[in-house]
């Protein structure tokens, strides 16, 4: 899974084809043509409130695909406005590490791409949390 460049129709063909749904089925749940749907696996991108209904379906948040990308490849700005933040307002909160992040980080690190001090200072990743995740992945 390449989480820099996410093309969501394919993610969610192959879940479709994972969980075997019948194309009649999603069509009457999108409420759409079943050609509509099928559309729907050759786009990169697809409206918030379709792919909400793709996430009801599969039962499978298709939305922390985007999380992981922002986690990694977020501007540092992101993370100063945060602590920033007046009351009131919407925070965007950097401590949403998925699976798909611990993964990658984690691999970066096993095959030397990356040291942790590497990872650490790139993706602002607390010192603590990396190397929980570390002593996790050996046992």
């Amino acid at each position: 899974m390449n989480i820099k460049n996410i093309h969501i129709g394919s993610l969610i063909q192959s879940k479709v084809e994972e969980q075997q749904m019948p194309m009649e089925r999603i069509a009457k749940f999108l409420d759409k043509a079943e050609w509509e749907a099928e559309i729907m696996f050759q786009k990169k991108s697809i409206d918030t409130d379709i792919l909400l209904k793709w996430c009801k379906l599969l039962k499978f948040d298709f939305f922390r695909f985007y999380t992981g990308h922002l986690i990694l490849y977020a501007p540092n700005s992101i993370v100063d406005n945060t602590l920033k933040q007046k009351k009131g307002t919407m925070v965007f909160r950097k401590n949403i590490y998925t699976q798909e992040v611990k993964n990658f980080i984690l691999d970066k690190i096993k095959t030397g791409a990356m040291s942790s001090n590497e990872v650490i200072t790139r993706y602002k990743i607390p010192k603590t949390t990396l190397y929980k995740w570390l002593k996790k992945d050996i046992i």
